[in-house]
């Protein structure tokens, strides 16, 4: 096992900052730490999502001492790189851990991440061919996986209040890489809190991942700027409507020029603060627009 990349959550404010934490908050938030972490690493080295973290192979996730300043732990990921017929300097897998980790945790706390610009260029430029390509929806999946871990990262924050802040860093090669989201009791709001509109919206856009299991997926809206998630409602989960998303799907993944947006009548679901998080999707068709 090789030491590949450091992850450090440190959580600042009330108590924490003179290095005291509720011990059951702490001990709950560094479980979704730890599991976010497993699942993440285990899809970027073996190309599958797995429900467990004990399931993590080619890897183990160690923790080192606590250290001075506000509340803080260091979790530090070895990896099997022989497995993979590699060596540290000939691809960029600390670099790659820490683009798809930062994408799960800040998908789901609402901040944007631009997977073409980050993992994709680093597939892109990586020497190792023999290290899998995950794709966007692979990490979406995770992101569904992983979503009461995330939230129970946050119970120093809303339970007991012994924090009021937590950041999350990786150290890849001494270099410090943030996480483009900290934690706080608003972004614990957006994930706990929903509020559903009574009136139908129809969206236009194409679609960037699909999980066939759960009807649940992501639609890039333009008019958004970004990739929405959203969900199928029970009365269109049927064949047709899968196969419009897939073709869909397929067509936008080599992307296909003369693709045509998918036209969907959605009811939007939003936080307290009116950001929205997903689709509620009732009815989806093909537009009549011509291809991008």
């Amino acid at each position: 096992m090789t030491d590949t990349v450091k992850f450090t959550i440190s959580f600042e404010g009330n108590s924490s900052d003179n290095h005291r934490i509720d011990l059951y908050d702490i001990a709950q938030a560094l479980t979704g730490f730890q599991r976010s972490l497993a699942l993440t690493t285990h899809l970027i080295l073996n190309n599958q999502v797995i429900t467990q973290s004990p399931s993590l192979k080619n890897a183990e996730i160690y923790s080192l001492p606590s250290e001075d300043g506000s509340w803080k732990m260091t979790a530090v990921i070895c990896t099997a790189l022989y497995s993979l017929s590699t060596a540290p300097k000939d691809t960029p897998l600390g670099n790659i851990i820490y683009s798809a980790y930062d994408y799960v945790i800040s998908e789901s706390l609402g901040v944007h991440v631009d997977y073409n610009k980050t993992l994709g260029k680093l597939y892109e430029e990586s020497k190792n061919k023999k290290l899998p390509k995950i794709q966007q929806y692979q990490l979406d999946s995770v992101i569904e996986k992983c979503s009461f871990s995330i939230k129970e990262m946050h119970r120093p924050i809303y339970q007991t209040r012994t924090a009021t802040k937590a950041t999350i860093s990786a150290t890849v090669n001494d270099t410090i890489l943030p996480i483009s989201s900290s934690l706080s009791m608003d972004t614990y709001t957006h994930l706990k809190e929903e509020l559903i509109s009574s009136k139908e919206t129809i969206i236009q856009g194409y679609i960037s991942s699909y999980n066939v299991n759960t009807y649940k997926g992501r639609i890039y809206v333009p008019k958004e700027g970004r990739p929405i998630p959203f969900e199928l409602s029970e009365s269109i989960r049927d064949n047709r409507t899968v196969e419009i998303i897939v073709d869909n799907l397929s067509k936008n993944a080599l992307n296909d020029q003369n693709i045509k947006k998918i036209e969907c009548t959605v009811f939007e679901v939003t936080s307290n603060s009116a950001k929205l998080k997903r689709y509620i999707v009732k009815n989806i068709s093909i537009s009549k627009n011509e291809g991008r």
